[in-house]
């Protein structure tokens, strides 16, 4: 086994194996579950006409092609993290269902309703927060007790 270093949690290696200990395994899983909890629950209502006719009337082009897309993206995307398989993938799929919705769909800087704007920029902000959170991934992973660390 390797020692560890500093403040760091410590890495455990089997036969040339390196693993987390169980409790860094679990948050990690905890991370990803929380992280695609979102996309998990919106992506089917990408599905509805309602969320199709509203993304139409902000603008969106070929919102009833559009809209079940980004859908798809997001409920694949955030399949893919959650088991942890070709998770940098999924991730990129969430990267790019939200460089399409954010700027779409969240355009505080053209709302004049002073509640609408603060709604607006919260909801434009946290995109970013989970854009960044997805980049992450893409370049990360998805870390121990997931599917893509069981085929290394």
């Amino acid at each position: 086994m390797a020692a560890s270093t500093g403040t760091r949690p410590a890495i455990h290696a089997i036969e040339g194996v390196t693993f987390a200990p169980p409790v860094s395994a679990a948050i990690t899983f905890i991370g990803r579950l929380f992280f695609v909890l979102v996309f998990l629950l919106a992506g089917p209502r990408h599905f509805l006409s309602q969320t199709i006719a509203y993304a139409a009337s902000q603008g969106v082009p070929m919102a009833s092609i559009a809209v079940p897309f980004s859908g798809a993206l997001a409920i694949l995307g955030a399949l893919s993290i959650l088991l942890g398989y070709r998770a940098k993938i999924g991730a990129w799929l969430i990267v790019l269902f939200l460089l399409g919705v954010t700027p779409m769909m969240h355009k505080f800087w053209t709302v004049t309703d002073p509640m609408m704007f603060q709604i607006q920029f919260v909801m434009f902000m946290k995109n970013l927060a989970m854009l960044g959170g997805a980049l992450l991934i893409t370049q990360f992973g998805s870390g121990p007790w997931s599917l893509d660390a069981r085929r290394k």
